[in-house]
């Protein structure tokens, strides 16, 4: 198994390439590590590979906040520059002032 650099960083705010929702970036595992149900739940034709870096999103879509679990391969960078909305942001990261949003002290993983 090859493992790669995530391109993402925790606090980067991001977009789901096919479904209307964003996040923020709170954790990252380097390849899948959720369970075989989850990933067998997911349509065939849009499972992601397991060899990829996975994101924990603080998400909201224009209903609501949640937790969501994406692959590397469906996220691109949320250029919008608006700040996002989710409860938890505030609990765990600063800003953003300028750029991503940044883990409060005592937060590092």
């Amino acid at each position: 198994m090859t493992q790669r650099n995530a391109r993402f960083n925790i606090g980067d705010v991001v977009q789901h390439r096919v479904y209307p929702f964003r996040g923020v970036v709170f954790d990252v595992d380097p390849v899948f590590s959720n369970t075989e149900e989850w990933l067998q739940s997911i349509p065939a034709e849009l499972r992601p590979h397991r060899e990829q870096p996975f994101y924990h999103l603080l998400a909201e879509n224009a209903e609501t906040t949640y937790v969501a679990y994406v692959s590397e391969q469906n996220l691109l960078p949320d250029e919008s520059g608006r700040p996002c909305r989710h409860p938890l942001i505030r609990d765990l990261f600063e800003g953003p002032r300028s750029g991503p949003y940044r883990l409060k002290a005592g937060r590092a993983n």
